[in-house]
């Protein structure tokens, strides 16, 4: 009997702005911030806000390290229940969630909205300043803000200033050194959800960026933005020290260093200090004496794969001609 009033229930809360209706009026009022972007729940340890409560209760427990929700088949445990079914996932390789337009599925029902796009091409935010649109309502916004110079979340620690709360967020923790978001699948932890997503596609295989120019797959916008940089020749990042320009603005940066002589990346072991990362990765093996460069001919290995190049050609060389004596 109980269970019959509960369906015959009526949805007797209109939502003025779309066309949703709900049973109960508090549900409602939260709904509507939706539309308002009005987020009175605040995180009292990095500021970020919700619109509801629930989501700010789930998103405390990453402050207090609280992982209430165990997975059965190995010793992970989540914050939140959500975290734990798509976890779960990996150890069923279940994606529920299938492209109507090719044959990928899906972890997650918003990952599958995303790629449903590079088909349908939809860009439903369009700018009032400008031509231009935009898929994600998040880079609209980001983008108007580009045109009103509005940045009102300021952080407290250096001063920076966001045009989204959620960046701010972000932001601050460069700061406190903070990594929320957990993988389900390693040990790996991110600062920013965009941050695991990325990762995520690590274990999936996911290749959700396509060139139209060669039809080849990428993991990330990123990626596939460097990439057809290949096909049209664009260097836009150019050095006001030299005629030198460059497709990607690290390599840039990277290269201003020759000029200014600085080296950011800094031995621990020894007063040696590098231009780039991978420089003090390579030295570093000098110190703890790893060589993961094995030469598959001798056995012998080393601490950079060009020294392992140099070994192979030995190899090469001392490979006799085949004989050429008519018998």
């Amino acid at each position: 009997m109980k269970r019959s009033v509960m369906h015959s229930k009526k949805k007797r809360f209109q939502c003025n702005h779309c066309d949703k209706s709900f049973s109960d009026n508090h549900v409602l009022k939260g709904h509507i911030r939706i539309h308002t972007g009005e987020k009175p729940y605040q995180c009292s340890q990095c500021g970020k806000a919700f619109s509801l409560h629930g989501p700010l209760i789930r998103h405390q427990q990453t402050h207090t390290g609280d992982k209430p929700h165990q997975c059965i088949h190995c010793e992970k445990a989540f914050s939140q229940k959500s975290n734990l079914t798509r976890h779960l996932r990996t150890h069923t390789v279940e994606k529920p969630y299938q492209c109507s337009h090719c044959d990928k599925a899906f972890i997650q029902h918003i990952n599958l909205k995303k790629h449903l796009m590079i088909h349908t091409g939809e860009k439903p935010y369009q700018c009032s300043y400008c031509d231009k649109n935009f898929a994600q309502k998040i880079n609209f916004q980001k983008h108007l803000n580009t045109h009103t110079g509005d940045y009102p979340y300021i952080c407290i620690h250096c001063g920076k200033g966001f045009s989204l709360n959620n960046e701010l967020g972000d932001h601050l923790r460069t700061h406190t050194g903070e990594k929320p978001y957990q993988c389900g699948q390693c040990e790996k932890a991110f600062r920013t959800k965009n941050g695991l997503s990325k990762h995520h596609r690590l274990h999936t295989g996911e290749k959700s960026y396509q060139c139209s120019q060669c039809y080849k797959l990428f993991a990330q916008n990123s990626h596939l933005v460097i990439h057809l940089k290949l096909h049209t020749g664009d260097k836009p990042y150019n050095c006001g020290h030299c005629n030198k320009a460059f497709k990607q603005n690290n390599h840039l940066i990277i290269h201003l260093r020759t000029h200014s002589g600085e080296k950011p990346f800094q031995c621990t072991q020894c007063d040696k200090a590098f231009t780039v990362k991978h420089g003090l990765l390579q030295h570093l093996r000098n110190h703890t004496g790893e060589k993961p460069y094995l030469c598959s001919q001798c056995g012998e290995t080393f601490t950079q794969n060009s020294h392992l190049l140099r070994h192979l050609q030995i190899h090469m060389r001392t490979v006799e001609p085949p004989s050429h004596n008519n018998e």
